[in-house]
């Protein structure tokens, strides 16, 4: 830490745990300042140079094969095909370039609001900052749950646990004390305590906070099922090309012209934009998701979301609105309702932020007009998931020094030797009063205070009230709607639950953990596939439930704010940090929600559904399309001897069909009614079904061109030319419809109806005036549009006929 770091940050420090006391932190010039020499507190990726970007656009496998197929065209002198062949190569590289360094743009969006944040001791007062904006000499308050955003030397608190597995590979947690240095990237699983910083950005241990937004690998079942696409027309170019050329030797002809045409068929069949349609489409939707308030931090999570069945809800700020209140106060030996809420406002910390400590140091403000804190805290121990309280070491008025603690009504009964056995009739009393509030929907806090005699005493118990969302019951109506079984998950007793769950309509079937079953996986897929939600369960029980259901073939997603929700939102197939959650859960979850509420939940899973739909409707139509030209063309040669195009017309026809794909990413999709998952057999049979029967009107119109109305050789591969490009075009709006006509599906987009129409406006103009081709007129080509327009809705009659006679949508 700098001198002048330590001079403005840590003046006078001492004091107490319970406000900023004599800590100062620094002020806005002396951040400026510091900022000046240190930077702001973030790793500079190294990123590859735009220039060396580009030009890997120009290595690899099917480059190599453009790339050889110009060479070749140089070499026997068809300098158009080469010309062409070259354009290819640059739009390819050119288009792809640009497209990724968008979606990298919009990625890097979405990771900056992903940032963690710090709170941090400004001109005297706590703030909420953004984690980058820290230097060396702030002072920082780091809670449980928080991922520790620059490396600090601890000053006070009693201590901090810290998990350092991204740091030293070590699971087990390091306990840290005042004095003892915390570094940057490791995760508090206890404590609370203030801390200078020491070390920003580059200069911490560990250097880069930034790796926990990937510790989770792409697992997508439908980017490995594109992939698989890819490999299939790869092979299926290969076969039939490998026919073309064995037979075209057979019959003796040109070597050279032969593989050239056999290059260029390939490298029309491969999906060479498949890389950037699949990143773009993902980009475009993360985008869509950010705007309804989530933020995707694994791109192909998208397709879990989409496929997701089973939604384990949290309770707290997702169903109900985070906005707790105390209720009632129930106290015990005489004690007043203001004995009870003084004690816990004591046991609180006004720093942490705490959404139970606002509620009872508001209630203390309201009851003592306006007063913020009631006593000086000589320690304060934050309350932890083992012990389930927080208690504090308070000095009075006339120097008398007592504990106060506050915590779950079992944990305090337990601390004040008042339960089980001890006091039966006390246990008792505090069970029904438990259990009263809970039939509420109160929440129940215990408070305690430690006397000059060294006993303990148990003041009463807090009713803590959180209010159902005015959304939820219609949210959830509308998730079950869209084929979602919305469970409510818990730590709250079972008549809290009970009472939320059946005011939102979710039902009445409520499991506490003590009751979760073992034994047959069978049994225990049954109970937790048929309960409404579950009460009173630990962290573990939620990584249990999300495997046992998945186990059941279930999409499951799992919300969570906690860093004990960590394990649970990174083994969902949809984990999601609902808002205001932990820096841990986030760095665990998929995707994090910037907005409370189940609705936004809902936006995104329609959006996800859409996206999914985008990129089912871009695979159909590359197999149809691969089809439709490789096994046209196969047929054309092997059984006429006639080539229905040249491999110039191959590489326009790539390149005009590349264009129109990357639109849509942009589509107007609709949302499924309920759950989607890749079916491949589905794909297969709509692309087989398009892809055929462009085949056959493709050679119909070929056959009348050649023996019916006797054209010319180069006129009938002009006009042959013509109507693969248009007819292609067209089958973008025949697999976009899926099993529906295409008057039955939302209108496509202004993006892709415009690209699409001016792909194939651009061939029309090219075939009728002859560029790089024997001119044809516009009356042929006129007439050619109509056969296609004609086929198009002949082929959409057929296609819905046939798609749901032979594969029904399920």
């Amino acid at each position: 830490m700098t001198e002048q770091g330590a001079s403005a940050g840590l003046t006078g420090a001492g004091g107490n745990g319970g406000n900023s006391g004599s800590l100062k932190g620094l002020t806005r010039q002396e951040v400026e300042e510091l900022r000046e020499k240190f930077g702001f507190n973030d790793i500079l990726e190294e990123k590859r140079h735009p220039l060396l970007k580009f030009l890997g656009y120009f290595w690899g496998p099917i480059p190599w094969m453009i790339e050889i197929a110009a060479v070749l065209s140089a070499f026997i002198g068809h300098w158009e095909d080469f010309s062409v062949i070259v354009l290819l190569l640059m739009i390819n590289a050119v288009v792809g370039f640009l497209q990724e360094r968008k979606a990298e743009n919009s990625i890097e969006l979405l990771k900056q609001r992903l940032a963690p944040s710090a709170r941090v001791l400004r001109d005297g007062e706590w703030q909420d900052l953004p984690a980058r904006e820290l230097v060396p000499g702030d002072i920082v308050h780091v809670r449980l749950g928080n991922i520790v955003p620059a490396d600090l030397h601890l000053l006070k608190g009693n201590y901090l646990l810290l998990d350092e597995s991204a740091l030293t590979g070590e699971s087990l947690p390091v306990e840290k004390k005042s004095g003892d240095e915390a570094y940057s990237g490791s995760i508090i699983r206890e404590g609370e305590m203030d801390a200078s910083v020491t070390k920003t950005g580059a200069d911490t241990f560990f250097g880069k906070t930034t790796s926990l937004l990937e510790v989770k690998p792409p697992r997508s079942h439908f980017q490995k099922a594109v992939i698989k696409i890819g490999n299939y027309l790869i092979l299926l170019a290969v076969v039939l090309v490998a026919i073309v050329f064995t037979v075209s030797m057979l019959r003796s002809e040109s070597f050279a012209n032969t593989l050239q045409f056999a290059l260029v068929l390939i490298v029309a069949a491969i999906p060479a934009a498949l890389p950037a349609v699949l990143t773009v489409t993902l980009a475009v939707g993360a985008m869509a998701l950010s705007r309804k308030e989530a933020i995707v931090s694994r791109l192909t999570a998208i397709e879990e979301l989409a496929g997701m069945d089973i939604l384990c809800s949290d309770k707290t700020g997702t169903i109900t609105q985070n906005a707790i209140s105390v209720g009632e106060v129930h106290s015990f030996d005489g004690a007043s309702e203001e004995d009870v809420i003084t004690a816990a406002a004591l046991a609180s910390n006004p720093e942490s932020n705490d959404p139970i400590d606002r509620a009872i140091l508001k209630r203390f403000s309201e009851l003592n007009g306006g007063q913020s804190f009631p006593g000086e805290q000589e320690d304060f121990t934050p309350f932890d998931p083992v012990s389930k309280y927080s208690r504090a070491m308070v000095r009075d008025g006339s120097g008398e020094l007592y504990e106060v603690a506050k915590g779950a009504p079992q944990a305090i009964s337990s601390l004040t030797g008042s339960g089980g056995a001890v006091n039966p009739a006390f246990s008792a009393v505090l069970d029904g009063q438990v259990l009263d509030f809970a039939k509420k929907g109160f929440r129940a806090l215990g408070v305690a205070r430690k006397g000059g005699d060294g006993k303990w005493k148990y003041l009463g118990v807090i009713g803590l009230f959180d209010p159902p969302r005015e959304d939820s019951a219609a949210t959830i109506a509308e998730a079950k709607g869209l084929g979602i079984d919305v469970k409510m998950v818990t730590g709250d007793h079972t008549a809290i639950a009970q009472e939320i769950s059946g005011q939102v309509g979710l039902g009445m079937k409520i499991v506490p953990q003590s009751s979760f079953i073992s034994g047959e996986r069978k049994d225990v897929l049954t109970q937790l596939e048929n309960a409404d939600g579950f009460a009173e369960v630990f962290p573990e029980n939620k990584f249990r439930i999300v495997k046992v259901l998945q186990e059941g073939d279930h999409i499951v997603g799992m919300t969570g704010d906690g860093v004990n929700d960590a394990p649970a939102l990174r083994e969902a197939d949809s984990g999601i940090a609902v808002a205001g959650a932990t820096d841990a859960a986030k760095s665990a979850a998929d995707i994090v929600l910037t907005k409370p509420g189940l609705s936004v939940i809902i936006d995104a899973i329609g959006q996800s559904r859409a996206i999914f739909r985008r990129m089912e409707n871009y695979a159909v139509y590359r197999l149809a399309e691969t089809v439709r030209v490789l096994i046209f063309m196969t047929l054309c040669i092997v059984v006429l001897n006639f080539y229905p195009v040249t491999a110039l017309m191959i590489v326009v026809l790539a390149i005009l069909n590349d264009l129109p794909i990357m639109m849509i990413a942009y589509d107007n999709a609709p949302i499924a009614p309920k759950p989607v998952r890749w079916q491949m057999n589905r794909i297969l049979t709509i692309a087989s079904i398009l892809g055929v029967l462009g085949v056959g009107s493709s050679f119909l119109l070929l056959w009348l061109l050649k023996f019916y109305f006797l054209f010319d050789a180069d006129t009938i591969q002009t006009l042959i030319f013509l109507k693969l490009a248009v007819a292609g075009h067209m089958t973008i709006y025949l697999a976009r419809t899926g099993q529906q006509h295409f008057w039955e599906h939302p209108l496509p987009s202004l993006a892709l109806f415009g690209t699409t129409e001016a792909t194939q406006v651009i061939p029309t103009l090219i075939a009728v005036y002859g560029v790089l081709m024997t001119s044809v007129g516009w009356v042929p080509a006129l007439l050619v549009w109509g056969y296609a327009f004609l086929f198009f809705l002949i082929n959409d009659i057929i296609k819905v006929w046939l798609f749901r006679f032979i594969h029904p949508y399920s």
